[in-house]
């Protein structure tokens, strides 16, 4: 199948694309949890991929002499440019096969990651554009995650985690993503109704770590407690928050 003119030229393997992918995830990840530093460790790539820290030393000096990541020994590495616009294709494949997968194939938001890690690949430019046009050029997957446009171009609006608010009675709140992939616990939110596009209100927080008490705002509205680890999964956004790039 026809790939990318990038991706062609530069002729990766799927180890490559992974990789490249892995380091722009975990640096998202980071920048979600408040961290400002760009630069992945090779410990958190071992992590996430399941290879042992010599394979990942082994693959980030291939990477770094390729020009796709900037690496030095114990400060960490980055995408170059031209890297984070391959991770940037990988990840705009992924997300969309995630809403197709949903919204076409009929799968839940919790069984899609790993067939899309495994279509992600395959896939055809032509191929993409198609789903990309049958689902209405959409901005966001199931979990609320931003797509990029092929141009590696998105916008997100402004979240904070519900787990970082006060209680407000008063104020309505927009789930706008979820950062897991975690299949227990995404049947575990689906099932209290907490999923991209609900509104809800925080009502209270338990003292010395206890749960945040919710008010889920739906056709039957419904009283909900969820840990402070499961909250801090949540970004939300209030009326008025403007969008980012």
């Amino acid at each position: 199948m026809p790939k990318s003119t990038l991706r062609q030229q530069l002729n990766l393997s799927e180890a490559v694309e992974d990789y490249l992918k892995a380091i722009y995830q975990l640096r998202e990840a980071a920048q979600h949890a408040g961290e400002g530093d760009p630069r992945v460790t090779t410990t958190a790539l071992s992590n996430a991929l399941g290879v042992a820290p010599g394979s990942v030393t082994s693959m980030i000096k291939k990477l770094a002499d390729d020009g796709l990541v900037n690496h030095r020994p114990y400060y960490g590495v980055e995408l170059t440019p031209t890297g984070e616009r391959l991770a940037l294709e990988m990840v705009r494949h992924h997300r969309l096969l995630e809403l197709y997968l949903t919204h076409v194939v009929g799968f839940g938001w919790d069984e899609v990651h790993e067939q899309a890690d495994a279509l992600e690949h395959a896939i055809s430019e032509e191929f993409e554009d198609r789903i990309d046009l049958m689902l209405g050029c959409p901005t966001v997957d199931p979990h609320g995650d931003p797509i990029p446009s092929k141009e590696g171009q998105f916008s997100e609006p402004a979240t904070l985690l519900l787990s970082a608010l006060e209680p407000n009675a008063a104020q309505e709140l927009t789930i706008a993503r979820v950062l897991t992939q975690a299949t227990d616990v995404l049947r575990y939110l689906a099932s209290l109704g907490l999923v991209p596009g609900a509104r809800l209100i925080l009502l209270g927080r338990e003292p010395f770590g206890g749960p945040l008490r919710l008010r889920v705002l739906s056709d039957e509205p419904a009283l909900r407690e969820i840990s402070p680890h499961v909250a801090g999964l949540i970004r939300i956004t209030m009326p008025g928050e403007p969008s980012t790039n």
